[in-house]
């Protein structure tokens, strides 16, 4: 099955923003210990899977008509320091779905390459595109590094 990557591409947009960026109603998950969400559109499905909270890896999956097409882990999370300080961390990934709620079509993977909000910012390094991408994202307050992920995905070809 040939895939329209302009439709993926724009499916990832609303998928992302109506899942965990914008407070997406968790759904009973597929495996025990992790926190799952959601998103449907006809025959499109997507599904954010993860465990943890300071450090929380997991991975993204999009289906159409119930074949996999198209996946993303990531792992990363707060810096070891401040795990314990959950106030700070809510703070930070409120921060971090400011940038999520950007992710654009061109790139749609996390947020955009770079954004500040007060006395946070948000970088994003991107390598590749929608087919085989890889990626970092930092979050820096107040000049100090206090979260870093990695994500990798891209197209699932089958035979």
């Amino acid at each position: 099955m040939a895939i329209d990557l302009k439709k993926l591409s724009r499916f990832l947009v609303k998928a992302k923003i109506g899942a965990y960026a914008g407070e997406g109603k968790e759904i009973k998950p597929e495996r025990a210990g992790f926190k799952e969400l959601e998103f449907k559109a006809g025959e499109w499905y997507y599904r954010d899977s993860y465990s943890g909270f300071f450090y929380a890896p997991g991975q993204e999956i999009v289906r159409i008509k119930g074949r996999p097409v198209w996946a993303m882990a990531y792992s990363g999370g707060m810096r070891e320091k401040y795990h314990g300080d959950y106030d700070f961390a809510k703070q930070t990934f409120g921060f971090l779905k400011e940038a999520l709620k950007r992710v654009k079509a061109s790139a749609p993977f996390r947020g955009p390459k770079l954004l500040k909000i007060g006395d946070f910012k948000y970088e994003n390094k991107i390598f590749g595109d929608i087919k085989d991408f890889r990626g970092e994202e930092r979050i820096i307050y107040k000049g100090k590094e206090v979260f870093k992920q990695y994500y990798q995905g891209g197209l699932i070809v089958g035979k």
